[in-house]
């Protein structure tokens, strides 16, 4: 796939103000056979919690910055969200300094973790948060329901079920034109009646390199699409049985790797099942199954030119894929007082790879499997409301986790591998007990809870490692299990023009997976992965003031620290202190907003140490930057956005940052990659 050219990007666009337009002239002819929803016209530039620890959106409202390509992107816009760039699409989530799989990240209840071996598609690079229709967060480890080890939290996209009491159509859809090329389209349609229903959803979005504050090229361009089909059969109001499968593809060209990403195919396959309405205490029963396949190539030609000065002077190119499978069931009961979920859930996954130098010759290579896993757990968690103000919320699950070394040679050297056919078993526990309540004179919530999980060390940090712990043969074999005990406590006002919340936490990791990198001259970096004894604590405050019916202003703050118990020194990777300022104007018609982004400097640093993608490089400086945004709505059904992100067109950085590549002229010592510059963009969203 390649930049679409400019008549191909005109023929999309119309193709979809066509649909868009067959679709409103078929909502003015049966206006009785289809539900309306309207649309919002405020730009989202943060998100404050619905409930104590959890937050949740709609993801295909309009944000700044500019609307998110990926999941990645779409978080940043909760507080205590940062991302490890990789350029100009795919970043890494990061929770609170947290990164990787200690967040549990689903989509439609089902885990598609990436195959790169240094995450390069990880998990929500496969997700656009536009084809979704809630985004949910639990911060901690206050839920049991969705898998083990989540200690930094858990983050699920999900799609509702439609519901119709009679045959109609909705639609919706939008699309988005930018800076650097950016263009995007999104449709997702559904047909039905009271007994079934069809839906489709799909994207293309698409960006050229970005320039820099200092008018640089950033070697940033992507291209992607999603396509999602779903048929669901409601038999009656309380049940519904659903088949889903989707597939997608795409390329993204990255500054600060060695080789760039030439294909993330996906493949997903669900099937779910619903049921509520008991005449019992038995409230709902659910239950589903996924078959995800994450099929990813890699390579140094595609999307640029060998370097013969660099670490690979020929073409070289490495396709990894990983299969992955798993189900959920879950039974909901409520009495009186008590409210009680428990359930199954379990997955296994099998990653294998072939690579090869020269242009395409990977394709003719047999595969090889280097790693299983397989996990499967119970879970319980109950509310219990002592008083009409108060509630006790606990959970509990324990699973059984077990991973297999298929690795028959390591390194480049093709060693023997001293841990080939070796399968390891771990037992993880996890729980939490948390209460809230509801102060009569005021209205506030306040809340505090603890909650404890273990977590097996995952693909990246068992097989990506050249080295283990001193005195293991391997990473494989010397990682213990990671175990969280964290604190959270917090408020939440909700007043009649005054909204404002703090949240605050406390934790205690034993075993800390950690990274070390070294310098290893024309090698690169060599890394080695040990267990560690840290601690972390933080808070995180939002306000909202509605200063009218028509203005509001809001602030959010973030801050977070970490520190290595072992050594005594900072944890490495952790974002600075974030301050959002926003102010919105929404009239009748039209709507205006600013947002201000603002970043303390960073001098708590490890340098050389980080995690499997990122690493501490050196102290950041402070920055800000200013985004305008304004919106007008042209009906019920059509909204128009606009805004512009880096007004000023400052040059600047994020902490967390993957280090330049020389390939593209960086220095051959670490240095950060700038963000985009100036950035305009503009968005036509409709629905019926």
């Amino acid at each position: 796939m390649s930049i679409p050219h400019p008549t191909r990007l005109a023929a999309s666009m119309a193709l979809a103000c066509a649909s868009s337009s067959l679709a409103f002239s078929v909502a003015a002819a049966e206006p009785d056979a289809v539900q309306v929803r309207t649309l919002d016209t405020l730009v989202v530039t943060a998100v404050a919690p619905v409930s104590p620890l959890t937050w949740e959106t709609d993801p295909r409202l309009p944000r700044q910055p500019v609307p998110a390509s990926d999941g990645a992107d779409y978080l940043k816009t909760v507080p205590g969200f940062t991302a490890i760039r990789n350029g100009g699409t795919n970043g890494d989530p990061v929770l609170r300094g947290m990164f990787g799989s200690r967040l549990a990240l689903l989509t439609n209840d089902g885990a598609m973790p990436g195959a790169c071996p240094a995450r390069m598609d990880n998990p929500l690079s496969y997700v656009s948060p536009q084809t979704y229709d809630r985004l949910v967060v639990v911060k901690g480890p206050q839920t049991v329901q969705w898998g083990p080890g989540a200690s930094a939290g858990t983050v699920r996209f999900e799609r509702d079920t439609p519901h119709f009491e009679q045959p109609g159509l909705r639609l919706q859809g939008s699309l988005l034109a930018g800076s650097s090329g950016r263009n995007d389209q999104v449709v997702d349609a559904t047909a039905g009646a009271s007994t079934g229903y069809a839906r489709v959803s799909a994207n293309r979005s698409a960006a050229d390199d970005y320039r820099d504050g200092n008018g640089d090229i950033v070697p940033s361009l992507w291209k992607k699409w999603n396509a999602d089909v779903a048929l669901g059969w409601t038999p009656d109001a309380d049940t519904v049985i659903e088949l889903a499968a989707g597939s997608g593809d795409g390329r993204a060209r990255y500054a600060a790797r060695s080789m760039d990403g030439s294909q993330f195919k996906r493949e997903s396959y669900t099937m779910r099942f619903g049921k509520t309405g008991f005449d019992s205490a038995l409230d709902s029963i659910q239950a589903s199954v996924f078959h995800n396949l994450a099929d990813h190539v890699m390579d140094n030609y595609t999307l640029r030119e060998p370097n013969p000065m660099g670490t690979m002077p020929m073409p070289m190119a490495s396709n990894v894929e990983r299969r992955t499978q798993g189900g959920r069931a879950a039974l909901e009961w409520a009495w009186a007082q008590w409210e009680l979920v428990a359930g199954i859930d379990g997955q296994r996954s099998r990653h294998r790879g072939r690579k090869a130098a020269g242009r395409g010759t990977y394709r003719g290579l047999p595969w090889t499997t280097d790693a299983h896993f397989r996990t499967v757990g119970v879970f319980s968690e109950a509310t219990w409301h002592p008083a009409p103000n108060a509630r006790w919320v606990a959970g509990a699950r324990v699973d059984r986790a077990e991973a297999s070394d298929e690795r028959v040679t390591v390194g480049m050297m093709a060693r023997p591998n001293p841990t080939a056919g070796v399968t390891r078993r771990e037992t993880l526990k996890g729980g939490f007990v948390r209460f809230e309540q509801e102060l009569s004179a005021m209205p506030l919530t306040w809340y505090a809870g603890v909650g404890h999980t273990t977590r097996m060390p995952d693909y990246w940090e068992l097989f990506s490692a050249d080295a283990g712990p001193a005195g293991a043969a391997n990473a494989f074999a010397g990682m213990a299990p990671e175990a969280t005990t964290q604190l959270d406590t917090g408020l939440q006002f909700r007043g009649e023009r005054v909204q404002a919340w703090l949240s605050a936490y406390a934790g205690r990791i034993d075993d800390y997976i950690l990274f070390t990198y070294r310098q290893g001259g024309m090698k690169g970096a060599t890394s080695s992965v040990a267990n560690i004894d840290a601690r972390t604590h933080g808070a995180e405050a939002g306000l909202e003031f509605a200063a009218s019916d028509a203005w509001k202003l809001a602030g959010t703050l973030a801050w977070t620290r970490g520190r290595n118990r072992t050594a005594g020194t900072a944890l490495p990777q952790m974002p600075p202190l974030e301050a959002r300022l926003s102010a919105n104007y929404e009239g009748e018609r039209w709507s205006f907003g600013a947002l201000l982004r603002a970043l303390a400097r960073q001098d708590r640093v490890a340098i050389g140490q980080g995690n499997v993608t990122g690493r501490d490089i050196g102290p950041s400086a402070g920055l800000a930057t200013l985004a305008l945004n304004g919106g007008y709505r042209l009906g019920d059904r059509w909204q128009l956005s606009f805004g512009v992100d880096n007004v000023f067109n400052r040059a600047y950085a994020e902490h967390l940052n993957l280090a330049g590549n020389a390939d593209f002229g960086f220095p051959a010592d670490p240095v950060r990659i700038n963000e985009p510059g100036r950035n305009a963009w503009m968005k036509l969203d409709f629905s019926y």
